[in-house]
């Protein structure tokens, strides 16, 4: 399984490795739960790269709203446990997406696939894990970005145990 999603990973980006990007950093709190019944909260950091390169466009000609584009990534919390994956995300300006004109905020939702180790951390039943994100930033005078996100990660009912965790985040975006 290991080896499938290096050989994808490798895929995926081995056109675009001279493309432009974003670099994003995060900090966030790990197995979230607004009732109450966290077990295993941690301290979760994040590290994505974003590529602009469109893998493909699946919207109409004259908008260029959904263009699937590929990002890898890790998070590590402070209990050892590390989640390495990559995956495909969309980003709309929400301005032109509610209003029609561009605005300083951007909508990214986000989909991803990747191996999961436990350390000492929350047991989340397998090694593959798959995660979903959405997220909300703001772009700064500089170009750069602060955004928050939530995110979802579980097992799909892939293992015996799919227990699942949700991770709220808090990120710095680096274009270049």
């Amino acid at each position: 399984m290991f080896r499938i999603l290096i050989i994808s990973t490798f895929i995926l980006f081995s056109y675009s490795l001279n493309a432009k990007g974003t670099n994003i950093f995060g900090l966030g709190i790990y197995d979230i739960k607004f009732d109450g019944s966290e077990k295993n909260q941690a301290v979760d950091f994040r590290y994505e790269y974003r590529s602009n390169e469109s893998l493909f466009d699946i919207g109409p000609a004259e908008d260029d709203f959904f263009f699937l584009k590929p990002f890898f990534g890790f998070e590590f919390t402070n209990d050892s446990a590390s989640y390495f994956l990559t995956g495909i995300y969309f980003e709309d300006n929400l301005g032109e997406l509610f209003e029609g004109n561009k605005s300083k905020y951007f909508f990214t939702p986000s989909f991803g696939a990747g191996i999961y180790d436990d350390g000492s951390g929350k047991k989340l039943g397998n090694d593959l894990q798959f995660r979903t994100s959405f997220e909300i930033s703001y772009e700064l005078k500089n170009n750069n970005r602060v955004g928050v996100s939530f995110s979802h990660i579980s097992n799909a009912n892939l293992g015996d145990k799919n227990p699942g965790v949700e991770i709220l985040s808090f990120s710095y975006h680096i274009p270049f």
